[in-house]
Order: structure tokens, then C-alpha cells, then sequence
């Protein structure tokens, strides 16, 4: 996304927030979700115009109508972990973005994280017996509770330096800008 910027090299790791860390470990219906939050009139078919647009530029087919679970994460997060040690992070996270928001697919199934992790390269058995395990748990717990301690309030949200926040999906320009700054104020920290 920043090829030929001036921002240099900018490693990007993915670390665990969850929008609704009280679902149920199963999640729950998507029309009882939307229900309960916005009243008897809310719509879960509907992709919102302005990420419809955005999506449509880039070549993605979001498919909201086809999602009938909003999934509780944090196995998913944990996979993300994982995966960060195995060298396929960016990868895992576009196959469970695809999986969810393209193909309905429930990402707090343990079989819907298995078959995307192996779909990047891991071993399917070992991701269903990490994920059948209490395993990094309470590590991805502590990341959560971290990330609110430290003024993340929503998604996608970018942490620069461990000192620098830009909340929000952002264009380009925007984020070379942001780099810029933080950059040159971790260098007159130093």
C-alpha cells in the first residue's frame, strides 16, 4: 500500500482487539445481534455504501446478506498469534477477512479457522489442537485488555512506536503522513 513512499521499511504485526469481547464463546445469530444493537429495523443484508464503494475499487465482493453469525474472536486471534510465528500473519488475517466478510463463513468455528489456516500454509490438525486447547488464552486476554488501556476503541486502528495512534481506515497519503510524524518524533525522543 506505501510502495515508493519515502516511510521505509514499516514491519506490521496484527494484534488482538475484539469489537464485542462479551459474545459467547459461539457468538450468536447476526439478525439477534443487529436486533438487539440497532432495533427492530436493522438491516444485516445491506453492505453500507461508502465500504460497498471503497470495497468495489479494490476488487472486493463483500457479501454481508450471506453472513448469518457474528463470531466471538478470540480464537481467531489466537490463530493470528500463531500464525505470526509461522511467517503467514498477513496471510491468515486476508483468508479470515475474505472468509467472514465475502463468504459468510463463521471465524470463531474451530473448523472455519483450521481450514483457513490451512489454507496459508499451517497444518490444519495442529491449528484444531491448538484451538482446542486453553493455550495463549490468557496471553491474547491481556493483548485485548492491553490494546484498551492504550486508547484502541475500535477497528482497524494503527499503533506506530508503541506510542502513536491512528484510528480508522485510511488512505494512503494519510498514512505516510502519519509515519512522517511519528518517525521524526521518536527520533527527537532518542
Amino acid at each position: 500500500m506505501l510502495e515508493g513512499s519515502d516511510v521505509g521499511e514499516i514491519e506490521l504485526e496484527w494484534k488482538p482487539y475484539q469489537l464485542y469481547p462479551n459474545l459467547p464463546a459461539g457468538g450468536m445469530a447476526r439478525a439477534e445481534f443487529l436486533r438487539a444493537r440497532y432495533g427492530e429495523s436493522a438491516d444485516g443484508t445491506r453492505t453500507p455504501e461508502h465500504i460497498r464503494t471503497e470495497a468495489d475499487e479494490v476488487g472486493i465482493a463483500f457479501n454481508y446478506a450471506s453472513i448469518d453469525r457474528v463470531p466471538n474472536t478470540l480464537s481467531a486471534h489466537r490463530l493470528l498469534a500463531m500464525a505470526g510465528e509461522m511467517g503467514c500473519q498477513h496471510e491468515l488475517a486476508e483468508a479470515l477477512f475474505h472468509a467472514y466478510f465475502c463468504d459468510g463463513s463463521d471465524v470463531g468455528a474451530v473448523d472455519i479457522l483450521a481450514d483457513c489456516g490451512a489454507a496459508v500454509g499451517m497444518n490444519g490438525g495442529a491449528v484444531r489442537e491448538f484451538l482446542d486447547s486453553d493455550v495463549d488464552i490468557e496471553t491474547t486476554l491481556g493483548e485485548i485488555a492491553g490494546a484498551f488501556d492504550v486508547g484502541v476503541v475500535g477497528v482497524p486502528c494503527y499503533r506506530l512506536g508503541g506510542a502513536f495512534l491512528l484510528p480508522g481506515a485510511q488512505t494512503p497519503d494519510v498514512m505516510i503522513q502519519f509515519i512522517d510524524r511519528a518517525r521524526k518524533r521518536l527520533a527527537e525522543t532518542e
